[in-house]
């Protein structure tokens, strides 16, 4: 009986010694809410009452989580027959970082691309990206200064995804019903097959 204890004390100050183990992240959580729907497409519809995206809200709407690694999710978004933008979240040692990648039919990068920035909320639901240096820099250079207070976000349910951006006087939403998959849209523009 008195060997048992020794051997039961011991094994407990073995344990004492390691590390515990942590669950996953937050950013893990969302970054796998979303990659588990890599591959399918969804269609969409804008929700916000911003008189400028009327034109965009007429639009067929359609995202897909068409790539998908441990560190990074690409999801294009067409907007009717421009395949034009692609989302990219990646992770970070502190989070994840969103950039929009915008390309032209033949594939080049467009003169506003890879803007974005890093989260500053995240939850295994919804992530928030205020705009980057980076992005700040490259939205004076262009003429955009509307856009240096952008905050992107993105969410994720059993239900919807949904895309958010907005800065003062600007909002604007497109929810994704998540329990409707539709046709892989074609490529977008600078992908790989």
């Amino acid at each position: 009986m008195r060997l048992i204890v020794v051997a039961f004390f011991m094994a407990l100050a073995a344990c004492a010694d390691e590390e515990p183990v942590a669950g996953p992240s937050p950013a893990d959580r969302f970054m796998e809410r979303i990659a588990s729907r890599c591959g399918n497409a969804y269609e969409g519809e804008v929700v916000s009452e911003d008189a400028a995206d009327k034109g965009f809200a007429q639009e067929r709407l359609v995202m897909q989580v068409r790539e998908c690694s441990d560190d990074v999710l690409r999801i294009p978004f067409h907007v009717g027959e421009d395949r034009s933008r692609t989302w990219v979240v990646s992770r970070t040692q502190e989070g994840l970082r969103l950039k929009h990648d915008h390309r032209h039919a033949d594939g080049s990068e467009d003169a506003v691309t890879q803007y974005g920035g890093d989260s500053a909320v995240i939850s295994a639901g919804r992530a928030e990206f205020p705009v980057d240096p980076f992005s700040i820099d490259l939205f004076q250079r262009e003429g955009l200064e509307a856009s240096v207070t952008n905050v992107w976000a993105m969410e994720i349910s059993d239900d919807v995804f949904a895309y958010e951006l907005s800065r003062e006087n600007r909002f604007f939403r497109v929810e994704f019903d998540l329990n409707k998959p539709v046709a892989a849209p074609p490529p977008p523009w600078g992908a790989e097959g």
